[in-house]
């Protein structure tokens, strides 16, 4: 069974220093996803923005600035208040999203609590997985030997064989 870790805020979509619009947001964490962190940008349109990238960018820029490309992220005061700052880079064009660093702290927690750092691929099952792969099968001797053998023969073969 998965979990889903969820939190609703507000951030500020920052237009210039002087001025920014609020943006309700949904930060989400998956445990079929553990790796990646998921947040839905509410912008007055019929379907939010939708943007997915890792747990631990968000988790390192929380303490200092972080990533580079599409998204970075790095921890500012702005008048007073710990906020923690996303630049998010698209075709579509860029946005500088100011985010409550408390709130943000206090969500990633709970998701570091679900799935601790370095165990995420736990949640996925890989090794299960390969290990049922690659576990022998009764009866299935004679099928494995062919699959082993070399289909193509060599150029070395006798007789034009």
């Amino acid at each position: 069974m998965h979990s889903v870790v969820e939190r609703e805020l507000e951030l500020k979509l920052v237009l210039s220093p002087e001025r920014a619009i609020p943006v309700p947001a949904r930060l989400s964490y998956r445990t079929d996803d553990p790796y990646a962190v998921h947040i839905a940008f509410h912008i007055g349109s019929e379907h939010p923005v939708n943007w997915t990238f890792a747990r631990e960018l968000l988790v390192e820029g929380v303490f200092r600035p972080c990533g580079h490309g599409d998204v970075r992220v790095w921890p500012t005061k702005v008048e007073g208040r710990s906020v923690v700052l996303m630049a998010l880079s698209s075709p579509d064009g860029d946005a500088l999203l100011e985010a409550p660093a408390a709130a943000v702290s206090a969500w990633l927690e709970r998701t570091l609590r679900v799935v601790p750092p370095g165990s995420e691929s736990e949640q996925l099952g890989i090794d299960d997985g390969l290990a049922e792969l690659l576990a022998p099968t009764p009866g299935r001797g004679h099928a494995d030997e062919l699959w082993l053998s070399d289909p193509w023969p060599s150029d070395e073969s006798k007789d034009g064989e």
